[in-house]
């Protein structure tokens, strides 16, 4: 089914977007596991495969519409120097891709693309209500128990173990 240019185009650079964020996310859980902190590997590792789950439901939809994906662009990442910088720089990336999956779903409704348009409401809810939720939390928690004190509980036992 031959898709719209704009739609298209649109896809492509949420494509983008996810497998820029999938290795943003990819560098810092090895960061989080070379420091101990185990539970936050845990985390930001899943929050990659999730990532990279989105951007093959793009790319299955770019196919669909007899597009060609490019899934050897990237945008540039913000790799953190320690956890508040790889959460806030993580949040800013998240944030940016919720305006993109907004503006991408008002084009889709303008376009009359119904079905592109709910798959980018499941992947905004995801974004939305899971990744910048959690970022956002982990920062509320970091103001209010203090870094050394967030780190410990982030560690998952003794020597990163959990």
């Amino acid at each position: 089914m031959q898709g719209n240019a704009k739609v298209l185009d649109a896809l492509d650079k949420l494509l983008t977007g996810e497998l820029t964020a999938a290795d943003q996310y990819f560098a810092h859980s090895r960061m989080l596991a070379n420091w101990g902190y185990q539970r936050l590997y845990e985390r930001i590792a899943h929050e990659r495969e999730e990532e990279l789950e989105h951007a093959d439901r793009l790319l299955r939809r770019i196919l669909f519409l007899e597009g060609t994906p490019d899934v050897g662009k990237r945008g540039k990442l913000a790799i953190g120097r320690d956890v508040p910088d790889m959460f806030k720089n993580d949040l800013a990336y998240e944030l940016s891709v919720v305006k993109a999956l907004k503006d991408a779903i008002a084009l889709c409704e303008q376009e009359r693309d119904y079905e592109t348009r709910a798959l980018l409401r499941q992947l905004l809810a995801d974004t939305e209500e899971d990744h910048t939720h959690w970022l956002e939390q982990q920062l509320t928690l970091i103001a209010a128990m203090g870094l050394p004190n967030y780190l410990q509980s982030a560690a998952g036992g003794i020597g990163g173990a959990s």
